[in-house]
């Protein structure tokens, strides 16, 4: 059988994109690397910012995005994708780890992109009871409250300029004397009397009891932090693509809203494409546009 469409990745976009292909009347069916997977919103302990339910966890909310295509009838594969290609054909060939293989006549990518590690002692124990890696989606919980911001490139300092907004206190932590960001958003940084630059200095760990309570320097000085920004950027998960699409310099896919990529039939939806907000309403978006330009590419 080769489907309408096989779309890479069971997160947020993908299952979106899902769930239009088959209000289209496409068949389509969702590759997942991990069983009945819901893509990185499940790590997330509290959702605040999606319309309509205030509050939600992230697992609860990505199982009703995964309940809601099963009733819809998608079907899933559980495989780990190492291969797309597309050769003469108009189809493409999905490859999986097995050997084994599908056909589809286009594909949407959604394989997500993932923050970048501190790698230090705390950051696992603590992720997601006050260790963060997205501002935006977090910050509103630390009103009021001390945070730690690690990084010196534009995510930590636009995350550090949006928190210092909310927070009672900001530290941004970098290991350089220098910043690697943008000049305007240091000076702007610095004129806000909540923001306190710890420079030339590295987190060696994170503490806490239940949640996170501080961070402890490679010198021995703790700071007692509420939370804990870890804003070293992300890695898109582009690997599968590297030789089919056109890249940007950061590795994401450039495609605009509609997903359409560099080559013809392969649509990216989610966090692995060029754009500027990365959440999981963003994504829900992505996979709904790259599902509708799908049925008019297939027509």
């Amino acid at each position: 059988m080769t489907y309408d469409v096989g779309i890479i990745g069971s997160g947020p976009a993908g299952l979106s994109a899902a769930i239009y292909a088959k209000r289209a009347n496409l068949s389509a069916v969702v590759i997942e690397k991990e069983y009945e997977g819901t893509g990185q919103i499940a790590e997330s302990g509290q959702v605040d910012n999606y319309l309509g339910l205030p509050g939600i966890s992230g697992y609860d909310l990505g199982e009703q995005f995964r309940e809601h295509a099963v009733k819809f009838g998608v079907s899933f594969l559980e495989q780990e994708v190492t291969e797309i290609k597309k050769e003469d054909s108009a189809v493409f060939t999905i490859i999986f780890e097995d050997g084994s293989s599908v056909e589809t006549k286009t594909v949407i990518y959604a394989a997500g992109a993932t923050p970048r590690r501190a790698n230090i002692p705390g950051e696992q124990e603590y992720s997601g009871k006050g260790v963060s890696y997205c501002a935006i989606c977090d910050g509103s919980f630390y009103r009021g409250k001390k945070v730690a911001v690690l990084g010196g490139g534009d995510t930590a300092l636009d995350d550090a300029v949006y928190l210092a907004d909310l927070a009672e206190q900001v530290y941004v932590i970098h290991r350089r004397k220098e910043f690697r960001g943008a000049a305007t958003t240091v000076e702007k940084l610095r004129k806000k009397e909540n923001v306190t630059f710890v420079l030339e200095h590295q987190v060696k760990e994170i503490t806490g009891a239940e949640k996170v309570n501080g961070v402890v320097l490679e010198n021995g000085t703790a700071i007692a932090v509420d939370g804990v920004f870890v804003a070293y950027g992300s890695v898109p998960q582009t690997n599968l693509v590297k030789e089919l699409v056109i890249l940007d310099a950061a590795g994401y896919v450039k495609a605009e809203e509609t997903g359409e990529t560099s080559l013809a039939g392969l649509y990216v939806a989610g966090d692995v494409r060029t754009k500027k907000l990365r959440q999981v309403v963003t994504a829900v978006s992505d996979g709904a546009n790259a599902a509708t330009a799908v049925v008019e590419y297939l027509k």
